[in-house]
């Protein structure tokens, strides 16, 4: 099976199960990204294993942080970071394993924040108030489209490299392709609530915030498999890599979106 149908194998499978969850809300969704990001913490720890992660501070932090987002909000998940923070360097210091604490500790912090606040904002943005799932949908969507555009137009048209020391394959034809299809499916998604939700011109805005956030979350793991030295996160998911390389234009993406929506809203 080439690259392309198990991708869009993949797709067709996920994709209606992400869907059911992003409708039904509450704890059905909570118990998709859970696990989702458990599987991508794994993966992190596992990609920067020479770099020593402190992965019980990490997984503690990563429970931490979404039950305090789907129980309290935003506050108490800031404040299970700073308790991941503290207890990573309690284990370290009472493990005595060798290599640099700060490194160490860094890295486990970074992968809590990254993929713990990352999914922790689909969570926030499902719950805004009347709207959320129509928002949360709407990133989605074009995130979804961003990929798929950015796919297919820098296969057609691509001759400039996007960043080539980072991800060769990408290129400035397919990113503007991408980002003029995400910006399109959030103005379409958001249409019919512009008198209640968001204008056009906030909708238009909301577009570009994540077609400029999902190519930089891509390019983020790109950049740190690089550095570490491989090419994907692992292959559970076939074509699409691991769930970090699934994930990661959603991590960036929606908290940018979130913290988009609600400064609209205050």
């Amino acid at each position: 099976m080439s690259s392309l149908a198990s991708r869009v194998l993949v797709a067709a499978v996920g994709l209606p199960v992400v869907l059911a969850a992003l409708w039904a809300g509450g704890w059905w969704l909570f118990c998709l990204v859970a696990p989702a990001a458990v599987l991508a913490l794994h993966e992190f720890f596992r990609m920067t294993r020479p770099l020593r992660p402190i992965s019980l501070a990490g997984y503690a932090g990563l429970a931490g942080v979404l039950a305090a987002v789907q129980l309290s909000g935003l506050l108490w998940a800031v404040g299970a970071l700073l308790a991941t923070l503290a207890l990573a360097f309690l284990l370290k210091g009472l493990g005595g394993t060798q290599g640099s604490s700060t490194v160490a500790v860094g890295v486990t912090l970074l992968g809590t924040v990254w993929i713990g606040l990352g999914l922790g904002c689909v969570l926030l943005l499902r719950e805004v108030p009347e709207f959320g799932f129509v928002a949360a949908l709407a990133v989605l969507l074009a995130i979804f489209a961003d990929d798929t555009a950015a796919y297919f137009g820098g296969r057609a048209l691509g001759r400039h490299k996007l960043a080539p020391a980072i991800s060769p394959g990408k290129t400035w034809e397919g990113f503007l392709f991408g980002v003029a299809a995400a910006i399109f499916v959030v103005f379409v998604a958001l249409y019919q609530d512009r008198n209640d939700f968001l204008s056009i011109g906030e909708s238009l805005l909301l577009g570009v915030v994540v077609a400029l956030a999902a190519p930089m979350g891509d390019l983020f793991e790109s950049m740190l498999k690089r550095d570490m030295g491989v090419k994907d996160s692992s292959r559970l998911l076939a074509g699409h890599g691991g769930m970090l390389d699934r994930i990661d234009a959603i991590l960036f993406a929606f908290p940018a979106a979130y913290f988009t929506v609600v400064a609209f809203l205050t």
